[in-house]
């Protein structure tokens, strides 16, 4: 009996996905969880594992290629035992791990396989819960992150009571550019003055375009810039690279400006919000998930670190290290990628004096920061050499006015500049 496998709804609105590698071949017998393909979607490049175990009998795409979500993947035999076992240890693993909690489960169709995106099976396999026994509580019977949790025994906290809080974010619309009214005009034929060449933007620079359009049209931009003596900071950090390198810590300026940012964000709460103009309310957040904007060679990709203001220098530097390693490396799951309230983008490496950076909607607010350099400073009466650090804070004139981001920057500002205490504070 043949058995078909559709992209299955990736969430966050995702509707689309471009194949990047198809990991098994036709004839192979695999297990249920073991990895299928490899997918870029507008977020993240993800890994989908098979839903069933058996024998593939026909690949209906190849690397390249551009899927609708519900489109057919893989069709499958049932097993025979004809072809090669591939990939049997995430299977394996996941036979091993604990028994879940039966309160929330409920067996599926013999032999049916588990509707639960690639997210979902991942948060099972890392929480020991097998999918077959779960109750789906989302469309069509989906199992979503929360059933897992709660198969689990871990029921997510409920957030604080805020009289403008919605359960979810908004998502950005999918044709940007369309929908905000800015459908450009022709262009000019260029080979009228010379050789050109067409290159064709990537999946995800398509997305990094239309959101920047999105952001650039919907919000309206205000920056107040800023610097921050770090000469203190910058002292720490040299003290403790060694010993934190020997616990196997990057320490570096991105960790304590995380915590500076979260810090500031709980005595400015408008900053960790959304707006939503049609009922013209503010969704302030209760939450401190902040994004750190990562170059890859695929473009710029920005990663989630949750809880910020619950966690120490030492321990988000230890997050920050491993999260990028893994953003670069093209193994970012969509849970690392979404769920940010606030975002920092640091240029600083790269050089520069300043940047203004566009808000990555539907956020209300981002930090650039550009690298630090010594500079002549006036002390007491005196000239004296300081490390100077270059901020900008630009956020959405609508929900907040100039003196507001002042006072914002500021209250990060202080605190990068007692870098003792931000390294203790939590």
């Amino acid at each position: 009996m043949s058995r078909q496998f559709l992209l299955p709804d990736l969430g966050e609105g995702l509707t689309e996905a471009e194949i990047r590698a198809v990991l098994v071949h036709e004839g192979d017998v695999i297990k249920e969880d073991a990895p299928l393909l490899e997918v870029e979607t507008d977020k993240a490049q993800v890994e989908i594992p098979s839903p069933m175990s058996g024998r593939v009998e026909k690949i209906h795409v190849q690397p390249g290629q551009r899927v609708k979500v519900g489109a057919v993947l893989v069709t499958f035999a049932d097993a025979d035992g004809g072809g090669p076992s591939r990939a049997a240890a995430p299977a394996a693993a996941r036979a091993a791990a604990p028994t879940p909690a039966p309160a929330t489960s409920a067996p599926r169709a013999e032999g049916g396989p588990v509707a639960a995106t690639p997210a979902t099976r991942r948060l099972a396999r890392e929480l020991g819960v097998d999918l077959a026994t779960v109750r789906g509580s989302g469309p069509g019977g989906r199992v979503t992150d929360d059933d897992v949790r709660g198969a689990a025994g871990k029921r997510p906290a409920a957030a604080p009571a805020r009289p403008a809080q919605r359960a979810a974010e908004p998502a950005g619309p999918a044709k940007p550019l369309v929908q905000v009214g800015l459908e450009p005009p022709p262009l000019p034929r260029f080979e009228q003055w010379g050789p050109v060449e067409r290159q064709p933007l990537s999946h995800l620079r398509r997305t990094i375009a239309e959101r920047m359009a999105l952001s650039a049209a919907l919000i309206p931009h205000v920056t107040h810039f800023d610097k921050a003596d770090i000469t203190e900071l910058n002292a720490l950090i040299l003290r403790n690279v060694e010993e934190a390198k020997h616990r196997g810590i990057t320490l570096t300026l991105t960790s304590f400006l995380l915590k500076a940012a979260a810090l500031a964000l709980k005595d400015h709460p408008q900053f960790n919000a959304s707006l939503d103009p049609a009922a013209g309310e503010m969704i302030v957040k209760g939450y401190y998930h902040l994004g750190i904007a990562v170059a890859t060679d695929r473009g710029l990709i920005v990663p989630v670190i949750r809880d910020v203001d619950q966690k120490p220098v030492m321990e988000l530097a230890k997050e920050l290290a491993s999260l990028a390693e893994r953003v670069r490396a093209g193994k970012a799951t969509l849970d690392d990628l979404r769920g940010g309230s606030f975002t920092i983008t640091n240029i600083g490496a790269l050089g520069g004096t300043g940047a203004i950076p566009i808000i990555n909607y539907p956020e209300v607010a981002i930090l650039g920061v550009a690298r630090g350099r010594e500079k002549a400073v006036v002390r007491a009466g005196q000239i004296v050499p300081r490390m100077m650090l270059p901020l900008t804070l630009t956020f959405d004139h609508r929900i907040a006015d100039g003196a507001d981001g002042a006072r914002f920057a500021a209250g990060i500002i202080r605190r990068l500049e007692a870098p003792e205490r931000l390294l203790w504070e939590w």
